[in-house]
């Protein structure tokens, strides 16, 4: 009795140390090119991955971008968002991704299809790019 007493705190802590988030449930080994926010088709080029566990990365219209992911799946949160400083002409578009990315509380994956949402009924749709 001794021994399983002993075991199962360390089982514990090894199972805190598990991906729940979003990468860990089929997301991982693509990238992810937005094809729609709320219906509506985006026809700037944005791509999201996640390069590693908790982490996530991407290049929005101008700027390449990296966070935290903070919520397990199916629940979707980005902290520590950061992007580098390039101006180009698809700043209004990259301002119109980063606020949805950041909105967004739910996510799905199905096969090649990762869809972000909120209750508030908001949606992005990415596919995986070839």
């Amino acid at each position: 009795m001794t021994r399983l007493i002993l075991t199962l705190p360390l089982l514990a802590l090894f199972q805190c140390n598990k991906d729940e988030t979003v990468a860990a449930y089929g997301a991982a080994d693509q990238i992810w090119a937005l094809q729609e926010i709320d219906g509506q088709a985006f026809e700037a080029s944005a791509l999201l991955h996640f390069p590693e566990e908790g982490k996530i990365a991407g290049n929005a219209p101008c700027n390449s971008y990296s966070g935290t992911l903070d919520a397990p799946y199916p629940w979707f949160g980005i902290q520590n968002l950061t992007a580098t400083r390039a101006a180009c002409a698809g700043l209004e578009a990259e301002g119109i991704y980063f606020a949805a990315l950041m909105a967004m509380t739910q996510s799905e994956v199905s096969g090649d299809v990762l869809i972000l949402r909120n209750e508030a009924g908001h949606e992005m749709v990415f596919t995986a790019a070839e």
